[in-house]
């Protein structure tokens, strides 16, 4: 993996990595424990702090943590934004050092923000 460099591919996580770890539960929605779910998952991932990379704590795309922030929903599609403010919280912790030029690509590739999701990387508003 780390023959790639970070910067090459929008993926970073490459250097030094040995594991990833994919917190993952399942419940049936209508069982009214769905808190329950959620602060047991919260709770384990609290506990596996130490054991996990940290400053920032990254995560991997395919794994999304909705917990590490979302952008905000303008009621059709994920906001765009005039800076990185909202996104930075959770950008870096999956694309690192590429965030930035990711935001760049999808000002220029997808301006009008069209494939989006609570953490997809906004375009900047051009004037």
């Amino acid at each position: 993996m780390d023959e790639i460099s970070e910067s090459a591919l929008p993926f970073p996580h490459r250097a030094g990595n040995l594991l990833a770890i994919h917190y993952f539960v399942v419940w049936e929605k209508h069982d009214g424990k769905t808190e329950q779910h959620l602060s047991w998952a919260r709770k384990l991932y609290k506990y596996m702090t130490p054991y996990v990379s940290k400053n920032p704590r990254a995560t991997y795309l395919n794994f999304r943590d909705l917990d590490i922030g979302i952008n905000e929903d303008d009621g059709e599609t994920t906001s765009t934004c005039d800076n990185v403010q909202q996104p930075s919280i959770w950008g870096p912790k999956y694309f690192k050092n590429n965030f930035e030029k990711l935001i760049m690509v999808k000002t220029l590739v997808d301006p009008t923000n069209f494939f989006t999701n609570e953490q997809s990387i906004p375009p900047l508003l051009l004037n």
